[in-house]
């Protein structure tokens, strides 16, 4: 058994199609498909499920590929350290962010980029429940997502900011003037939210709830960028994450008011599989993280300035940090 054979299996896990994972290795069909079957005969068993394409993988063939992506992910921690003890950290670190998040990654990774110049990063935009899947099934390194709301289950986190909000609206509308707005006086005006799949809009609409009203978007979107986009061009609102205007602070035509009655914040941070060893990057970046004030950054962009105190519903789940 060769472990090229296991890096064509797993890449027909991913791909779900002989061609596109033949693609993906840099090998003909044909390649990958008797490198499979070479798997099968060594195992005994059949692995994939065919007919005239790929449909799925055995009983026995979903233990081997999740077998298989544990030996790869071992194998290339393995090299990581040793590479690492003889010439530094290198690779490539691939970290799944929430959509809410990637206005703020570049700070989060740029101490880090600068200590490990040899690391290349790879990051992709997910949702949480994304994440989570990708941990397990080692498609990502580490995750930014939110870590005291919904059960996160085996994993190891970092805190590194409390995300906080605030209404995006035009700055000739008839909020204009007002220092804060309620959540129950936000849910009155006309309203874009990120879509349902998105936890950030679970956590929107629970601070909805707990006002007494509930929300109807006029749209809904999983881009933030397309949330600032609708309150340009049709004097429509949306409901911010405070670390997007660390990026772009507030537009021109534009005003951020802080969202009150209830005070929300959630924790945000990076989460790595809970098994041994550690992604060796993923572990760099996190200990990096612990030692920056990210916070303190972020919370120059907010419209209230820095949060004075945790409410009760925000306070770290204990041991949520390293």
């Amino acid at each position: 058994m060769l472990l090229s054979q296991l890096k064509y299996l797993t890449a027909l896990a991913k791909e779900r199609h002989f061609a596109r994972a033949a693609q993906a290795c840099h090998v003909s069909q044909p390649a990958l498909s008797t490198a499979i079957r070479r798997l099968e005969a060594e195992f005994r068993v059949p692995i994939v499920r065919r007919s005239n394409r790929f449909i799925g993988f055995t009983h026995e063939g979903e233990r081997i590929v999740a077998w298989a992506q544990r030996v790869l992910a071992e194998h290339d921690t393995l090299v990581e350290n040793v590479r690492s003890l003889r010439e530094g950290l290198s690779g490539r670190l691939r970290i799944g962010a929430i959509p809410t998040t990637l206005s703020s990654i570049s700070l989060i990774t740029r101490a880090f980029c600068e200590l490990h110049p040899l690391v290349t990063l790879s990051v992709v935009s997910m949702t949480s429940q994304e994440i989570e899947r990708a941990l397990v099934d080692y498609q990502i390194d580490v995750g930014l997502t939110y870590v005291d709301n919904e059960p996160l289950e085996n994993v190891r986190r970092q805190s590194v900011y409390r995300e906080r909000y605030a209404l995006l609206t035009d700055e000739r509308g008839l909020l204009n003037g007002r220092d804060t707005l309620t959540w129950a006086e936000a849910a009155e005006v006309p309203l874009c939210l990120l879509s349902p799949d998105m936890q950030n809009r679970r956590i929107v609409d629970r601070a909805f709830r707990r006002a007494g009203v509930e929300a109807v978007p006029r749209v809904e979107t999983n881009s933030v960028s397309a949330l600032c986009s609708y309150v340009h061009e049709t004097r429509w609102s949306a409901v911010m994450p405070h670390a997007w205007l660390a990026l772009h602070a507030v537009p021109e035509g534009m005003r951020a008011i802080p969202l009150v009655e209830p005070e929300v914040s959630k924790e945000i941070g990076l989460v790595v599989a809970d098994r041994d060893p550690e992604p060796v990057l993923a572990r760099a970046l996190m200990d990096t993280v612990a030692g920056a004030d990210l916070q303190a950054r972020l919370d120059l962009y907010h419209p209230s300035g820095p949060q004075p105190s945790e409410p009760a519903e925000a306070r770290p789940v204990p041991g949520s940090a390293l």
